[in-house]
């Protein structure tokens, strides 16, 4: 036993030295910081630091320039974020995330032969929501002018050279984006050849795109020339992208190619500034957005880590992993039955979701073995109000796997042929992340509108694809069930924290629905295995597959544990013995973008996972 004992301590030991060897060095700034998926998006955001903007000016500037890039994301995506206004001293809620157009209801889609929307094509689509997102931060919280905080991403639209990353993925789905003819007309730059998509480096032009942003500045100068401030003028370029002729050609082009969108979708759809949802892990009070995402599973895993003694077990130990696993689990599978969009009843029972009596609660669940068939709890017990859904929640199905569900599907026009778990539970996004020295603080998880996207007429738009999100029926999710102007709920997520009241961390990640469960592995890191930011990003984390997919068939593989290829020999055997089926990767601590604020020496460190190609820039 002894011998044991010692052989894991010395397994983590080295584990733990290995990580001060990172492949990418921390990035340090006095003056501000920008990261993000790509580091020509975060060049856009040191454009606008250098010209005096401050960190929301920048942010918008990165998202701009990551959709006009395709960064796994284009215009007519969503953008969800946290701003930290160093002013009111209070972290703000932005929700940019598209709505189900008017003809969007389970009927319409249960006629046509779908069991859950589509995941391409113009039926994916809900309304374009980063340019409200955009346009709504800047107005409110920028410095900035529009036609200021648009500039790199209009150059880029004139021609950039495109990278191997986005030009691969136009080549492996060409075959979808032939089937809509502004698609084909922009992407396939080299159509009738073998390969039809643009080489890596070619100049890739946008000129629908560019003609689309400058009717924007165009609005905003005639704004301001009639005497509105900068403020009006930026809500005046919102109103023509949703009410004016951007909008007619947004609903026009989308019904020619079979969507749904109307105009009087795009004029019904509103931009919320929130509040977000906090708890505290300890010293530390961690905000995310409410339930129109998953993020709040984030507060439910911290409510229930916090009530175990998780340094002890050790980085990556047999206990620690079996324990974070089921703690996601947990948590997980309150959001794919609870979570869905709060402007619609019945609200959601956050409350309870949130309450550390709750969190004690799930945790008596816990078992030393792995659980295949958890279920979502009945929060209700901690809250006012009775569980309208007690009948779907009894009936609850835990193992929601492709075998199981292939019959009620029709792969010829439901989903592509290619169909890939991984790569739909991986599905989009990047992040954004953004701070200046007078106190600004922006996390951004920008998605949708992804390559092979369907483009809306001569605006260059590449519609949304976040549809396929919703479920049809109301045993699959009962909260989050297709409605006409409602919100699907999504994977988007970012976060920021305060310790002491002052700010501590800012961090987000791409990936689908392992986004939350990668966050909560950082922050420990950070938290709990004094680990700085850059070795916090690139530590190995280990991922569950047991929650449902937000994407494609909504599958799910109970059981299934991802964990990195140097996990020891002893640990993997352990963890078999526990009924897990574990698969390998060689990378898995997934592209994490975060800031930590080093408030004695009042300067910033940023990290950014060596996953993908996220980097970033400081000053």
């Amino acid at each position: 036993m002894l011998k044991k004992i010692i052989l894991i301590h010395l397994t983590l030991i080295i584990n733990l030295s290995a990580l001060c060897q990172t492949n990418k060095p921390i990035l340090h700034g006095r003056h501000w910081i920008a990261i993000t998926g790509k580091p020509i998006g975060a060049t856009a955001g040191s454009i606008i630091f250098e010209r005096g903007g401050n960190a929301v000016d920048a942010a918008c500037a990165m998202v701009a320039a990551t959709a006009t890039m395709w960064d796994v994301l284009g215009w007519g995506g969503e953008t969800q974020a946290l701003i930290y206004n160093p002013n009111t001293k209070k972290v703000i809620g932005i929700n940019a995330l598209g709505i189900a157009p008017s003809g969007a209801t389970p009927d319409f889609f249960k006629e046509k032969g779908y069991t859950i929307p589509p995941k391409y094509g113009p039926l994916s689509a809900v309304t374009p929501g980063t340019p409200g997102g955009i346009m709504t931060m800047l107005a409110e919280y920028g410095t900035m002018s529009l036609e200021d905080i648009l500039a790199p991403a209009m150059e880029m639209a004139k021609g950039y050279p495109i990278e191997a990353q986005t030009a691969n993925s136009i080549e492996r789905n060409k075959d979808e984006i032939k089937k809509w003819k502004y698609s084909k007309d922009i992407f396939l730059t080299n159509y009738g050849n073998e390969r039809e998509a643009p080489n890596s480096g070619e100049i890739f032009i946008q000129t629908d795109l560019y003609n689309t942003l400058n009717k924007l500045i165009i609005t905003e100068k005639e704004a301001l020339k009639k005497g509105k401030t900068r403020k009006e003028a930026i809500y005046e370029s919102y109103k023509r992208f949703y009410e004016g002729d951007i909008a007619e050609e947004i609903a026009r082009s989308t019904q020619e190619q079979g969507g749904l969108i109307t105009k009087k979708d795009l004029k019904n759809y509103k931009v919320y500034i929130e509040e977000p949802l906090m708890t505290s892990y300890k010293d530390i009070d961690v905000y995310k957005l409410t339930t129109w995402v998953q993020s709040p599973v984030l507060l439910q895993s911290l409510n229930m880590v916090e009530k175990l003694d998780i340094k002890s077990m050790g980085f990556n130990s047999t206990n620690y992993i079996h324990n974070l696993y089921q703690i996601m689990n947990l948590a997980f599978s309150d959001r794919d039955f609870y979570y869905g969009d709060p402007y619609f009843e019945p609200k959601e029972p956050i409350k309870g979701l949130l309450s550390k009596e709750y969190a004690n609660e799930r945790l008596k669940l816990m078992s030393d073995k792995n659980i295949k068939d958890i279920k979502p709890g009945n929060p209700y017990e901690f809250q006012e109000g009775e569980n309208p859904f007690l009948n779907y929640l009894e009936s609850w199905e835990t193992d929601n796997n492709l075998d199981k569900i292939m019959s009620s599907f029709d792969l010829n026009h439901n989903m592509s042929y290619n169909y890939n778990f991984d790569e739909s539970f991986l599905a989009g996004t990047t992040t954004v992340q953004a701070a200046d020295s007078s106190g600004w603080i922006v996390s951004i998880t920008p998605s949708g509108g992804w390559i092979p996207a369907v483009i809306a007429g001569n605006t260059g738009i590449g519609l949304s694809q976040r549809m396929q999100s919703f479920v049809l029926d109301p045993k699959d999710g009962p909260y989050n069930v297709l409605e006409p102007g409602k919100r699907p709920r999504a994977t988007l997520t970012p976060t920021i924290a305060l310790k002491n009241g002052e700010p501590y961390l800012s961090f987000a990640v791409q990936g689908g629905d392992t986004q939350d469960q990668n966050l909560l592995q950082f922050f420990l890191n950070m938290v709990e295995f004094d680990m700085n930011v850059q070795e916090a990003c690139e530590a190995p984390n280990i991922n569950s597959f047991q929650m449902r997919s937000s994407f494609g068939y909504h599958e799910n593989k109970p059981g299934e544990l991802l964990l990195h290829t140097s996990t020891p020999q002893f640990i993997r055997k352990e963890l078999k013995k526990k009924g897990y089926k574990l698969q390998f990767r060689s990378k898995t601590s997934g592209p994490i973008n975060a800031i930590y604020f080093d408030n004695i020496n009042k300067t910033f460190q940023g990290g950014s996972s060596d996953f993908g190609e996220d980097y970033g820039i400081a000053w």
